[in-house]
């Protein structure tokens, strides 16, 4: 297992939801919600910093079918973009199938409305790294894909303008 700790980032359409891990990888716990837009970027990039993050592992959203759709494609583009950010600290993208679900079923009758909302983002993204976690201690081989440092224009989208 590589040691350091690592940040998880589920990306929504509106909150994304950040967790991290110990430096020697056991445990996934929630850090926060960051409002999704302007701004995004530059706290995330604040928040590898702070925590002295070796990677951070983001949620790839597929089909049940294990296919990619629009959705894929903004997380791609958004990956991108933090990985040009941050480099040299990887990103990885691994796939969240289910992870809100199991999320929203961990915090059933626990909390109502927005705070719900923001809280199970941050559970999303503690399931996506602590699954990323395990799955490393159990092969031996770091999770996910790599995202290729690449322009997100070449991505065709305007991310810098809607998050930076």
């Amino acid at each position: 297992m590589r040691r350091g700790v690592r940040l998880g980032v589920d990306p929504g359409d509106a909150r994304i939801g950040v967790a991290r891990c110990d430096p020697s990888g056991v445990l996934a716990t929630p850090v926060e919600t960051v409002r999704r837009g302007k701004g995004d970027l530059r706290r995330l990039r604040q928040l590898v910093a702070a925590e002295e993050a070796v990677e951070v592992v983001m949620g790839l959203p597929r089909s049940l079918s294990g296919g990619e759709g629009p959705a894929a494609e903004k997380t791609r583009a958004f990956a991108r973009a933090l990985a040009e950010r941050i480099a040299p600290v990887p990103v990885r993208l691994v796939d969240e199938r289910l992870t809100t679900v199991t999320a929203e079923a961990m915090l059933r009758d626990q909390r109502k409305g927005q705070q719900r909302r923001a809280v199970v983002d941050q559970v999303a993204a503690v399931v996506i790294l602590q699954h990323a976690l395990d799955s490393e201690r159990a092969t031996g081989n770091a999770p996910g894909e790599v995202v290729a440092l690449g322009s997100a224009a070449e991505a065709g989208t305007d991310v810098e303008e809607t998050h930076e």
